[in-house]
């Protein structure tokens, strides 16, 4: 028996996000509707840092007339910062971009480390992060512009106006 969430189409993981993505993100153009949030430098570890960016994200999407996904875009965003807090140095910024029916979460940390999906055992407490990104969006991967930061993405499908 398959649940809702085995249902979902597979994500992409890798370096290469989709072109408007790679435009906003390495070209510094313009993509559509945009929302950034700065973690401060002291924030950068704190776990109080995910729930204000879950927060950040509720409020966005609604002001974007898209809280129908907000719901799944929360965790995204939560599994990417945590993530960049445990494994990238600390969380540097959050962005959320919407283009032509994507959201893209964009999380920006102090590593240019790849992020690897981990296979957790059975009683493993962590590493089913980027498992659940992955059930939850169209593609995510990851990319190291010139710098010493790297760019973790994850896009899915945004039903607003």
């Amino acid at each position: 028996m398959m649940t809702t969430f085995d249902a979902r189409p597979r994500a992409a993981t890798g370096p290469v996000p989709p072109p408007w993505l790679a435009a906003v993100l390495l070209g510094g153009r313009p993509g559509g509707r945009e929302a950034l949030y700065q973690f401060h430098e002291l924030s950068a570890f704190e776990p109080a840092s995910v729930a204000v960016a879950r927060r950040f994200v509720e409020r966005t999407l609604r002001e974007w007339h898209a809280p129908e996904i907000s719901f799944d875009a929360q965790l995204v965003v939560s599994e990417l910062v945590t993530n960049a807090m445990r494994h990238g140095g600390g969380a540097l910024h959050l962005r959320l971009l919407a283009n032509a029916g994507d959201l893209a979460c964009v999380v920006s940390d102090y590593s240019r480390t790849a992020p690897v999906p981990a296979a957790p055992g059975v009683f493993a407490e962590f590493g089913r992060g980027l498992a659940l990104v992955e059930g939850l969006t169209r593609a995510w991967g990851w990319i190291t512009p010139p710098g010493p930061n790297k760019f973790v993405w994850a896009c899915m499908a945004m039903t607003g106006p």
